[in-house]
């Protein structure tokens, strides 16, 4: 770490605990990392099943938690350790296993795009009104 690096982390640290001697203040920066953080790792348990960041965004999410609720870093290194480990397992598993994670990946997307009624909105683009791709939970469009 060079000089200009400690200096400035000094100059942080000042700036905190000026920050953390104000309650009001304390009191509302941990009300808004909370909620911000929260709705972040929220997001990103509910991207887990589908293809794309998931996991980074429960990641940040914790990360964002875990500057100021040090029950956010144990949680953090907790989940990292577990994705490391099934990640690591995965790769040690053959060609038909990976297909299998692969296929039950995609009937979760598929599945959800039916119940959102996606199938039905894209049907209808080219005309096709087949009941079975109406959503149980929308139902009929009319």
């Amino acid at each position: 770490m060079t000089a200009e690096q400690r200096e400035d982390t000094g100059e942080r640290k000042e700036q905190h605990r000026w920050f953390r001697r104000n309650p009001a203040m304390n009191m509302t920066y941990r009300i808004g990392v909370g909620v911000v953080g929260g709705l972040v790792l929220l997001a990103g348990v509910l991207m887990i099943p589908y293809p794309g960041p998931g996991w980074l965004v429960v990641f940040a999410g914790l990360a964002i938690l875990a500057t100021e609720f040090e029950w956010a870093g144990r949680v953090l290194r907790f989940a990292k350790g577990y994705y490391d480990a099934w990640v690591a397992w995965l790769k040690r598993q053959n060609l038909v296993v990976k297909a299998l994670v692969l296929a039950a990946t995609g009937l979760v997307v598929a599945v959800t795009c039916w119940l959102l009624g996606a199938f039905a909105l894209v049907g209808g683009w080219f005309g096709l009104e087949w009941a079975w791709l109406e959503s149980p939970i929308f139902g009929s469009r009319g």
